[in-house]
């Protein structure tokens, strides 16, 4: 097996010393799709849980959610990157797939599934955080990429993910509490 030319390696890049654009570009759109299925639920459940307790902790991380996946879209417009619209669709239909489990229940929702839907949301964020820590690191090779703005993202992540951990806590207790006593402790 033959390494790519010189050449061919540098044609692939952005300009900037490392960094491989054309990955970047599919690195991105993942994340995009990722982004996009996460925005759903996230308002999903801040329409489902409105007027609760939990709606009004989610709700407000379910509008910084759909602000982030803007600020996605930003860092690749800056980079260049075009946006697959494949993958968007693919992220769109995946999060309305996921709301089709067999729950046990034909119209309404099941105890489980804000508990579940709290798990997808923070693992969601935690992969959403490891991209923006990704394209810090990059920054320090990358002018396009703005570090300070990074580094906000990052932080919003994390607060993100503690308040989805918090109320994920809550709920599983709650809801396996409740089933524990239904069925008398077995």
């Amino acid at each position: 097996m033959n390494a790519p030319s010189p050449s061919a390696t540098s044609a692939r890049r952005s300009g900037v010393r490392g960094i491989d654009s054309r990955l970047l570009g599919i690195y991105l759109n993942d994340h995009l799709a990722g982004a996009t299925a996460g925005t759903l639920r996230a308002g999903h459940l801040a329409r489902t849980s409105r007027g609760s307790a939990l709606g009004r902790a989610v709700g407000p991380v379910a509008m910084e959610i759909a602000q982030d996946r803007a600020a996605l879209l930003g860092i690749m417009r800056d980079l260049g990157v075009p946006v697959r619209r494949y993958k968007v669709c693919a992220g769109w239909a995946g999060e309305r797939l996921g709301r089709l489990k067999g729950n046990g229940r034909l119209v309404r929702r099941s105890p489980l599934t804000t508990v579940l839907e709290l798990e997808a949301l923070r693992l969601g964020v935690e992969g959403k955080a490891a991209g923006w820590q990704t394209l810090r690191r990059l920054s320090a090779v990358d002018q396009r990429l703005d570090p300070a703005r990074l580094d906000t993202l990052l932080e919003r992540a994390r607060r993100q993910q503690s308040t989805l951990e918090e109320w994920r806590i809550r709920e599983a207790e709650t809801v396996l509490g409740a089933m524990e006593n239904r069925t008398g402790g077995a």
